[in-house]
């Protein structure tokens, strides 16, 4: 009997990079080369952490797989585009279109009840209000907190806005999820149910990168990219 293999390292990449690297300050006294030759291949479906400690390079790598800086060196393939070869503007498209994040801090407008902060981002897509506000309650529903949609961030437990965190950076069905150290600012018990929400999220396809310092949270993915002085070392 043939073994059954769990495919989805061989599904496309939904992001792939060739010898990426990052130097600030190049040339100048305060040179820091924050990384260094990374290449990495993350497949359709995956749940991946990228961990290491403060200063490995993992929050410089996130902000280049994100579309929020760009790199020195190397080639990011973004669902196959080349992102070197955007201007300023078609990045900020991709990254709207195909890219969700989720931080440690949440990021939510207080003034805003959970359904508006979920709708914003779709303001930026050009999507009319009415369906802006239907799937945004799609959103909520889809992280358990429907019930909640009218309610303001200073009226929700820490748990509960970072599913609206979640909820926001899912809304323009994105094909990459980041999220950034997302149970950071939970207790433990809230923080295993965020991941929970990961690993449902990936069973419905949806392609998942959580960094983080914290081996725990690493340790409920599929797969685990270590980082040390701007290197992918395992």
């Amino acid at each position: 009997m043939n073994a059954v293999t769990d495919t989805r390292e061989d599904a496309p990449a939904v992001i792939q990079t060739i010898g990426l690297g990052k130097v600030y300050a190049a040339g100048t006294p305060a040179e820091v080369i924050a990384l260094r030759d990374v290449d990495m291949r993350i497949g359709s479906g995956e749940l991946v952490s990228i961990m290491g400690p403060s200063g490995s390079g993992k929050s410089t790598l996130m902000n280049l797989i994100g579309c929020l800086d760009t790199p020195s060196s190397g080639q990011y393939l973004c669902g196959g585009t080349d992102v070197a070869s955007l201007d300023a503007e078609q990045r900020a498209q991709l990254r709207l279109e195909r890219i969700g994040f989720v931080f440690q801090g949440f990021n939510l407008l207080g003034r805003m009840s959970a359904l508006e902060n979920v709708a914003m981002p779709m303001g930026y897509a050009g999507i009319p209000r009415p369906q802006r506000l239907q799937r945004a309650q799609e959103a909520l529903a889809a992280v358990g907190l429907a019930e909640r949609a009218g309610h303001r961030p200073s009226e929700l437990s820490g748990g509960q806005q970072q599913r609206v965190a979640i909820a926001r950076a899912l809304v323009n069905r994105p094909s990459i999820l980041l999220a950034d150290e997302p149970t950071g600012a939970l207790d433990s018990r809230t923080g295993e149910e965020i991941l929970a929400l990961f690993k449902r999220l990936q069973d419905d396809g949806q392609t998942v990168v959580l960094i983080t310092h914290d081996p725990g949270v690493a340790a409920h993915c599929d797969r685990v990219m270590e980082m040390h002085d701007g290197r992918i070392t395992a």
